[in-house]
């Protein structure tokens, strides 16, 4: 029996304006299924109806009697004056009370017959009663929610933070069926680790809602993605939704292509049997071309297939006159007599340098990013850019001075281009006709994003810098702005915790933790699988010296045999030449991505040569701890 039957629904919040149009779809249990589509294409009112919460104007939806359904966004009832502990608590209740009449059944043990107590013990058990505050204690650490946060009035929190909490509760409740809308949102890498690795063991049946791509690829098991009020089913993750997107849509374009010129041959002919029957005088001839009209409605069966557009402009970059583009020196910064980080110090070369600052929520980065712009002072330290460095930054949340003003005008007052320009610009930003003309304060998150995007495009940058560039966006957004990166020939400089992002462009790593490390010459997969190791080996003795330090796996001192030391060094200069191999496959992938044969020949193989690569590096830690 399916867990989620969902038939025929459609829901309407505006006359003409259907958000889901006769959509049906069903899951069974254990199944992980995400739900994809553009902002706005109905996908939370999807999850609103599912808990009933909305009503659809058509169809049904139904799930088994005594399955319970979590859902982030009904448990955010917590009191002002309830703590994030309080809040936690809150979905062991029924143990707790358990708990609390087993005690008063202890009291009062000359009252009570031992058979019912030891039966009371029992259930207590059997519900968990004994390991509650540990179980409580390791998903609110796996997810951040540490001693110091739990003590805190939960009204107190950030949205994010809120959220976090309120998803940490749902999973300690035990659901049988998870609703996620936007999981992934406000969570560090180490969490989003954490909760995938929760998901995968989890027994239950989980509908998530995410434009996290590496998420998507790790947890979905097949996909559904709204559409214009539609459902399309997609039986894989997200890389092979992708892979069958493209598949499809050149499918159904050849299919329209094959209608469309068959269509003309048809009115060709009708047109010169027309001519003939009026010339001739001949009814036949009207008759035939009539049926033949008929013939080319049922032709035309296949809708044009619609892509989104492509960006059509690239960066105005400058060339640097020097090697050094930036150099951070000790820098240090505190906050209310906290420190956030000390002995920061890096350097960023000339060249196509795409850096990548990493760390938990509140490490710091967002803070040493507004140093490096100068919007704030260091404690200690200093920041020397080269000289002919040219800055440009998109920050998280993107404001401009004056949302009263059209697109048209931002874009007239803030580059002094000519009109033509503007809304040239404009158009090949996907701002076209009277979108041109709406007001900035009209536009989503995303849209004035991109709009900040077109803005710095024009201003000759060669340095970059993005703080959290994908954040909220949609999937369509995400794709859009890595494709307008992608473009940009000078440095990159940002911080993300959206891993498909990271892992596209990174090829440097700066990481704030507990203290600055650089990783140079190096992208996110070696970054991992370099953590891995250093997981794996005891904690190095605290020095007084700087806290930089430029990363390698480190050799045990039982690796000094000589024999073993030219086996390491040779497996060393191996995992070297095959991460270089690794690196060319992206761009092998990128030029084929319309030959669905060729790409899933090329993602094949780059699947077994990461896989190689592990196996060299678990061959090195087995050799350096022999």
């Amino acid at each position: 029996m399916a867990d989620i039957l969902v038939n025929g629904v459609t829901k309407s919040f505006e006359q003409d304006r259907v958000i889901l149009d006769g959509i049906s779809f069903q899951i069974d249990p254990g199944e992980r299924v995400a739900i994809l589509g553009d902002n706005g294409a109905g996908k939370t009112t999807l999850f609103r109806i599912l808990t009933g919460e909305l009503t659809p104007d058509k169809g049904s939806v139904s799930v088994p009697k005594g399955k319970r359904v979590g859902y982030v966004a009904q448990i955010n009832t917590a009191k002002s004056e309830d703590t994030v502990e309080d809040v936690l608590r809150q979905a062991y209740a029924d143990v707790i009370r358990a708990g609390e009449e087993l005690d008063r059944m202890h009291r009062e043990m000359q009252t009570v017959s031992a058979s019912k107590y030891d039966e009371m013990a029992r259930r207590f058990e059997a519900r968990g009663g004994y390991g509650w505050e540990a179980e409580m204690a390791k998903i609110a650490n796996g997810l951040h929610i540490g001693p110091e946060m739990r003590a805190q009035r939960f009204s107190t929190l950030s949205g994010g933070e809120q959220t976090r909490v309120c998803l940490a509760r749902m999973i300690m409740e035990e659901t049988d069926i998870l609703l996620l809308d936007e999981p992934t949102n406000h969570l560090d890498v180490e969490s989003l680790e954490w909760l995938e690795e929760y998901l995968l063991h989890f027994r239950g049946t989980v509908l998530v809602i995410s434009h996290d791509r590496y998420f998507l690829d790790h947890i979905a098991q097949r996909i559904i993605e709204i559409k214009r009020g539609k459902a399309e089913f997609y039986s894989g993750n997200y890389t092979y939704y992708v892979q069958e997107r493209e598949l499809r849509y050149q499918q159904q374009l050849m299919q329209y292509n094959r209608e469309q010129a068959k269509v003309k041959q048809l009115e060709f002919q009708i047109a010169r049997l027309k001519a003939w029957g009026s010339v001739y005088d001949n009814p036949a001839l009207h008759k035939k071309a009539a049926a033949m009209e008929k013939r080319v409605e049922r032709v035309q069966q296949t809708d044009k297939p619609l892509k989104d557009t492509r960006m059509e402009a690239a960066f105005s970059s400058m060339d640097f006159r020097a090697d050094l583009v930036l150099e951070l020196k000790d820098i240090a910064k505190s906050f209310d007599g906290q420190t956030l980080f000390t002995g920061v110090s890096g350097q960023i070369r000339g060249g196509k340098e795409r850096v990548a600052l990493l760390g938990p929520n509140g490490a710091g980065k967002s803070t040493l990013l507004k140093i490096i712009l100068g919007q704030l002072a260091p404690d200690a330290g200093s920041v020397k850019t080269g000289p002919s460095v040219r800055t440009a930054y998109l920050p998280q949340q993107v404001v401009f001075e004056h949302p009263e003003r059209t697109l048209i005008d931002t874009m007239l007052y803030e580059t002094s281009c000519s009109p033509q320009e503007a809304r040239d610009r404009l158009g090949a930003f996907r701002f076209s006709g009277e979108d041109q003309f709406k007001t900035v304060s009209q536009l989503s998150g995303g849209e004035r994003a991109r709009l900040k995007l077109c803005i710095i495009m024009m201003n000759r940058a060669n340095l970059l810098i993005l703080d959290e560039p994908t954040n909220h966006l949609d999937l369509s957004s995400r794709e859009w702005i890595e494709e307008a990166v992608s473009q940009f020939e000078g440095v990159l400089l940002f911080v993300s915790h959206d891993r498909y992002f990271i892992r596209r462009f990174a090829n440097h790593v700066w990481e704030i933790d507990n203290g600055f490390t650089d990783y140079p010459d190096c992208d996110y997969d070696r970054y991992r699988r370099i953590r891995s190791l250093n997981s794996m080996q005891p904690a190095p003795e605290p020095k007084e010296q700087k806290e930089t330090k430029t990363v390698k796996p480190e050799r045990s001192a039982s690796a000094r045999d000589p024999k073993r030391e030219r086996k390491m060094n040779v497996l060393e200069r191996e995992i070297a030449a095959k991460e270089e191999q690794l690196k060319q496959y992206d761009d092998k992938m990128q030029a084929v991505a319309s030959d669905y044969v060729e790409l899933q020949r090329l993602t094949e193989e780059k699947d077994a040569l990461e896989q190689e690569i592990e196996n060299m590096y678990a061959e090195w830690e087995r050799m350096s701890s022999d």
